[in-house]
């Protein structure tokens, strides 16, 4: 539940607690046009973040909502690969897709 970004022998230029669990093997980082890129993988499938950093940078409520909606089409996709999710909306607030109908399940 940490991150520090580190460049040599000098101190760290990032060093923040990350708002959740971080699936490590799931997450990677790389330089692109002189920028420095972090992808954290979520450990907790379907939890929508507030944000990547404790006390960085927290979305909005609408934001939050729109997150919440993506992640439960998703959700419905995986559960049903059979089906075709993606004209589906929600009309709404959605449910969240951790703990709807059982929560969801890890394979």
């Amino acid at each position: 539940r940490h991150l520090p970004v580190v460049m040599g022998g000098t101190p760290p230029f990032l060093n923040e607690d990350t708002v959740s669990l971080v699936d490590t093997a799931d997450s990677f980082w790389m330089i692109e046009d002189g920028e420095l890129h972090i992808q954290l993988g979520k450990a907790r499938k379907a939890e929508t973040w507030s944000g990547a950093l404790a006390g960085h940078g927290q979305l909005d409520v609408f934001t939050e909502q729109e997150i919440n909606k993506k992640i439960m089409l998703e959700r419905f996709q995986e559960e049903h690969p059979g089906f075709d999710f993606s004209g589906a909306s929600f009309s709404g607030q959605a449910p969240n897709a951790r703990n709807f109908m059982g929560g969801v399940t890890y394979k």
